[in-house]
């Protein structure tokens, strides 16, 4: 069911200067702010509390519970994650380049609540408008008063820093982004005992949080937790940005309200996605970014709902819906995302490092003619190396999730779709030609 729900973080999209600080007063930026600022710290968490808001970044840990965890201590920080680097997501992309006061004004708002001293953006190198904007934006806030010392007069005062990133994926994952923050290479840090929340950047307290999450912080506190907790369902409330492509006639950025929304509202209706390109057969769709468990036809009418699709076997993730259909090769597919995480690897772990160099070989060995029926068991094999039992969630063997994310897409294909392995056995080539 398609909800009537009015968009949160998405409603100045529409303007051509939205991301400018003239259309941003215009329509109600930093009030939110100076709200926030007339309560104390713990009235402005507890709203946040309030909202049940599910950090959107993947792993979808509650933002309120995540800043209740900082450890107290003269000097933290907060950091926001913008290095959406995942195959398919681009929702915090669009949010950087089309309202980056709104992710100001979310991330000021947080680090009041959480006696943050200093808040660090950090954006993907590659978004260069999106960087241009970003850093335009935080100029014009400094210049308004809303950064900087004595905030809009009310005794708080914080700098805010942009760092582009260099364009490594494992940045995305929280300890290592904090690395490259350090000047260091973007390894994933052992936890314990680096939990951010107690020993983060510098060796301080540091939250960290996702773009879109900062982006709805605003709206909640002009509105309140109890507003935005009433959209949605159970732990899944408010409205969150999906990235929708693949074989759909209509791809690109939805925001819908979570629960009561399904995948095949998103897919088939004609306002959103529009149905399958040439009215073609749905195959299979990946729910959650492609480090996700794939779903077929039967699922469709899952809600988008964090709980729901957990149970189910998969995640929403990142937020990105992959749709494919029956010209798609899930072989070829399922290759292409393992070399992408083959090629993103940091190399810190041994079976993330060497099981995915193999996953990648083998899977390249099938597509492209050379493979034997016995390259299937060997293939789950190994993916069961990187992680023990190839279910969801997944068993970890390696410091962060990148590695037991590789196993998800070729698992999905095989167990779908042996017979399609098989027809690339036999005929020792891609049947499906230049399929896509």
């Amino acid at each position: 069911m398609i909800t009537n729900a009015d968009p949160i973080i998405t409603r100045r999209i529409a303007f051509e200067d939205s991301y400018t600080i003239e259309r941003y007063l215009a329509t109600g930026g930093y009030e939110g702010l100076r709200r926030a600022l007339t309560m104390t710290p713990e009235a402005v968490a507890e709203e946040v509390n309030k909202a049940s808001l599910l950090g959107r970044g993947g792993a979808g840990f509650p933002a309120g519970r995540k800043w209740s965890m900082l450890r107290q201590a003269p000097t933290s920080y907060l950091v926001v994650n913008g290095d959406e680097s995942e195959p398919a997501t681009f929702k915090d992309h669009l949010l950087i380049e089309r309202d980056p006061h709104q992710i100001i004004e979310g991330s000021l708002i947080t680090a009041y609540a959480i006696g943050a001293s200093q808040i660090f953006i950090f954006c993907r190198g590659e978004f260069a408008l999106g960087l241009e904007r970003l850093q335009a934006a935080c100029n014009e806030a400094y210049a308004y008063g809303a950064i900087g010392k004595n905030i809009f007069g009310a005794g708080f005062s914080i700098d805010l820093v942009i760092h582009p990133g260099a364009g490594a994926y494992i940045c995305g994952e929280e300890t290592a982004l904090l690395e490259s923050l350090e000047g260091k290479r973007g390894f994933p840090r052992i936890k314990p005992p680096f939990f951010p929340a107690v020993n983060g950047l510098y060796g301080q307290p540091t939250v960290v949080n996702n773009i879109e999450t900062m982006s709805n912080i605003p709206w909640i506190i002009l509105n309140g937790g109890d507003a935005f907790a009433a959209l949605g369902t159970g732990a899944s409330t408010g409205t969150r940005l999906f990235a929708l492509s693949g074989r759909v006639k209509r791809p690109g950025w939805y925001e819908l309200e979570m629960s009561k929304t399904t995948f095949r509202d998103l897919i088939f209706d004609p306002s959103l996605g529009g149905g399958i390109i040439d009215d073609g057969t749905i195959k299979a769709f990946i729910p959650g970014g492609v480090s996700a468990p794939w779903f077929g036809p039967d699922q469709l009418d899952l809600g988008l709902d964090q709980e729901a699709v957990g149970k189910a076997g998969s995640m929403l993730g990142s937020g990105s819906v992959v749709v494919m259909d029956d010209t798609t090769c899930v072989v070829r597919a399922a290759w292409r995302i393992t070399r992408f995480f083959h090629r993103e690897s940091c190399g810190q772990c041994t079976p993330c490092r060497e099981g995915g160099t193999w996953l990648e070989q083998i899977m390249r060995r099938i597509e492209e003619g050379g493979g034997r029926e016995s390259d299937l068991d060997l293939l789950m094999d190994v993916c069961d190396n990187i992680a023990p039992g190839v279910s969801w969630p997944p068993q970890q063997t390696t410091i962060c999730v990148l590695g037991p994310s590789i196993p998800s897409s070729i698992a999905s294909a095989i167990r779908m779709f042996r017979d399609e392995f098989l027809a690339h056995i036999e005929a020792g080539c891609c049947p499906m030609g230049g399929a896509r």
